[in-house]
């Protein structure tokens, strides 16, 4: 459960990031308002999450993951490039979350 309640959390926060970026600095009023209600989703399942992984582990896999599908959306919906040394952070990034997953004894 608190992998699928992590997995609500970046998705969450990946919908409400990107709607910020529609929302036009808070002047378009539905887009705005979808931003404030998937942020408030997203603090309510990482909240969950917390209750059963670490802090440091939850937060390094919510922000990895999150900032690699928001740097997706950025591309193929915002037509926004990214540069070879921004796809070597994000790989970087990844790498990380990779071996929190799979090498990390603090998430048994």
């Amino acid at each position: 459960m608190k992998f699928l309640y992590l997995a609500l959390a970046i998705l969450f926060e990946v919908v409400g990031s990107s709607f910020l970026k529609v929302s036009d600095g808070f002047s378009k009023i539905i887009p705005t308002l979808i931003t404030i209600v998937a942020y408030i989703i997203s603090f309510y399942f990482f909240s969950q999450t917390l209750k059963t992984l670490p802090l440091g582990v939850a937060y390094a896999i919510w922000g990895g993951l999150g900032i690699v599908l928001t740097a997706l959306i950025s591309v193929f919906i915002f037509k926004q490039s990214i540069d070879l040394p921004a796809i070597l952070g994000i790989t970087l990034i990844v790498s990380g979350v990779v071996v929190l997953n799979f090498f990390s004894k603090t998430l048994s």
